[in-house]
C-alpha cells in the first residue's frame, strides 16, 4: 500500500520524524525509528531525512489553542498537526540550503 502512494503521489522523498528524548539522546523509539528508516531506504530508494520531532507535538498544540481550537477537536488533530511542523521545519531547512 506504501509503494502504491509513493507512485500515485510523486514521492521523492521522505521526511520522518526521530522521537529524541528531550536531552537528545535516543532510546527504543528512535532506534525503531532509525531502523524502520533504513527498510524505507531499502525499499524505495528515495532520499530520507529523519527529522528531530521533540517539540513538534508543543508547537502544533500551542497553534491549536491559538486558532481557539477545543480540547476534544485538538485531541483528534494533534498528530496530523504535529506532522506538518516536522514537514514545515525539514522544508523550511532544506529551502535554506543547511542539513
Amino acid at each position: 500500500m506504501l509503494r502504491e502512494i509513493i507512485e500515485a503521489r510523486s514521492v521523492t522523498g521522505i521526511i520522518l520524524g526521530l522521537p529524541r528524548n528531550m536531552d537528545g539522546s535516543e532510546g527504543p523509539r528512535a532506534q525503531s525509528s532509525r531502523a524502520f528508516a533504513r527498510n524505507l531506504q531499502e525499499a524505495f530508494a528515495l532520499p530520507l531525512l529523519l527529522w528531530d520531532e521533540r517539540w513538534s507535538t508543543q508547537s502544533a498544540e500551542a497553534a491549536m489553542i491559538g486558532q481557539d481550537m477545543s480540547r476534544a477537536r485538538r485531541a483528534e488533530a494533534i498528530d496530523s498537526h504535529a506532522a506538518a511542523v516536522i514537514l514545515q521545519g525539514a522544508i523550511d531547512r532544506l529551502a535554506g540550503g543547511v542539513l
